[in-house]
Parts: C-alpha cells; structure tokens; sequence
C-alpha cells in the first residue's frame, strides 16, 4: 500500500508543478514551454485519475502533501530552468 502513497504523492507533485509551470511560461508568453507542460499535466491527472477513486485515508494524505510541494518547486525552478535553456 506504501507504493500508492508514494505514486499519488509523486503524481501530484508533477501535475502542480506542472500547472505552475505552465501559469508562468503562459503569463510570460513562452508559448513551446506551455504547450510543453501540457504533456506533464496529462500525465499527472491520467496517473491520479487512475489510482484517487479508493484512496484511503493514507493515500489522500499523500495525494495532498504533492501539490504545496509540487507548486513551490515550480516557482523555485522556472527561472532557473529559463536561465538553463536560454530563454532568461
């Protein structure tokens, strides 16, 4: 049961982190790196679509603890992934 906790937690992280993402690149006009984050958002909800229907309490906690962190590694990462590919 462990490893569900684990998936919802890490697919969460990627589904927020990615929306946050794509908030920034979109408000910012970087139209490649938002449609970009389109793929990573759809991974993220396929992923919890399939495993949040019977979450127990365990699991809805995990699926929970993603996104604070998901959202602020977005915000810590985009400028510095921006700087990365040149795009500053």
């Amino acid at each position: 049961a462990r490893m569900i906790e684990l998936m919802l937690l890490c697919s969460t992280f990627v589904l927020v982190f990615a929306l946050g993402a794509q908030s920034l690149n979109v408000n910012n006009g970087h139209y490649w790196a938002a449609a970009g984050t389109s793929f990573f958002i759809g991974v993220g909800q396929l992923i919890l679509f399939k495993l949040a229907p019977d979450a127990s309490w365990s699991e809805m906690s995990a699926f929970l603890m993603g996104g604070p962190f998901g959202i602020t590694a977005s915000m810590w990462a985009h400028p510095r992934l921006r700087r990365l590919f040149g795009r500053a």
